[in-house]
């Protein structure tokens, strides 16, 4: 069940690793975007029936993975690892979260580029034999992120076009060796890409870069074209940095406008819901992973298709001493299983 290295940068598994189940919950704003109904839950209170915006979250993550557990026909000790993160300072909403799982768990940070991370180590683990059954989860709040990163809400401060809006949501996959109707083929790991960009309020700019490497990398050591895939869908470029992707993977003779999905631009209706450039957070790429493009491989409808989370790697320190907010982005190749492997 090992894994083989394959080109400059990715993975390509000998054996495949099948996606068990995956879950979903997001908060009324989400819930009232175009995925509404394909979520597992959606929750009406923003506080989760907690007293503050980073309980809330730990409390949306805790409760998605235990569904996502549940979904599989397990119970938590059979779950060998968690791999998990979120946006917060020290990854707390993971931390607080999911200790009451009593499962060892590694935190991870990748920004909103965590699930991708979350979803290739985790593979990488089942595919070596060390675990027969993991857990891949992130979260994300509306609240908590803009307390943390930006104003607090009562501040009531203006946010530009270019600005996304942080999901509240949580997604979670089970991954294991057989039983799924999806199956995770390989990975490409990202490099961080820095350009300079400093603007925190427009973050699909500087994500784009990462993207476009971690894209141009996978059909470099895969060998592939964009019309080898389905979809590619990255994670929450939204408008802004949509275009500047496709400008700049064009740049490198590769257009994957017809295949091209971003989640931060699924997510919402930025006509009706005043999200400016679209979604954002860790709980985006996984929401929307599980509730829509995970169900369209599991049927067949698409076939192959190449997840690319995407993450702005800044801080409150980082930002204050002036340094740039450099991109970084995971691609998981993911496949339609065979008749005969389920």
């Amino acid at each position: 069940m090992s894994g083989q290295t394959i080109g400059q940068q990715s993975i390509q598994f000998r054996e495949p690793v099948f996606i068990i189940s995956g879950a979903s919950i997001v908060g009324k704003k989400e819930g009232e975007g175009p995925l509404g109904d394909a979520f597992d839950l959606v929750g009406e209170d923003p506080m989760f029936g907690t007293d503050s915006w980073e309980e809330a979250e730990s409390t949306l993550q805790k409760e998605t993975a235990g569904l996502a557990i549940a979904k599989a026909g397990l119970k938590n000790w059979q779950i060998r690892t968690i791999y998990a993160g979120d946006l917060l300072a020290q990854s707390v909403a993971s931390s607080f979260g999911i200790a009451d799982l009593g499962i060892p768990v590694y935190g991870l940070y990748g920004a909103c580029s965590t699930m991708g991370e979350a979803l290739s180590l985790g593979s990488m683990a089942v595919a070596a034999g060390y675990g027969e059954y993991v857990l891949a989860v992130t979260s994300s709040h509306f609240g908590s992120a803009e307390k943390e990163f930006r104003f607090p809400l009562s501040y009531g401060n203006q946010r530009p076009l270019s600005a996304t809006w942080t999901v509240t949501g949580s997604g979670a996959c089970v991954l294991g060796r057989q039983g799924g109707r999806a199956r995770i083929m390989g990975v490409t790991t990202g490099k961080i890409i820095d350009y300079g960009l400093k603007d925190p309020q427009n973050m699909g700019a500087c994500m784009a870069p990462a993207a476009c490497d971690t894209i141009y990398q996978n059909f470099m050591d895969f060998d592939r074209m964009p019309e080898d895939y389905d979809k590619i869908v990255t994670g929450d470029l939204g408008k802004v940095g949509q275009q500047i992707l496709w400008d700049l993977l064009a740049k490198k003779g590769y257009d994957i406008r017809k295949q091209h999905m971003d989640c931060g631009l699924k997510i919402y209706d930025g006509k009706t819901q005043d999200t400016h450039s679209g979604g954002s957070g860790c709980g985006c790429a996984a929401t929307v992973f599980v509730s829509y493009i995970l169900p369209k491989i599991e049927s067949g409808e698409w076939e192959r298709v190449l997840f690319v989370p995407t993450g702005a790697l800044m801080s409150k320190v980082s930002f204050n001493e002036g340094q740039s907010v450099p991109g970084v982005a995971h691609a998981v190749v993911v496949e339609t299983a065979g008749k005969g492997e389920r």
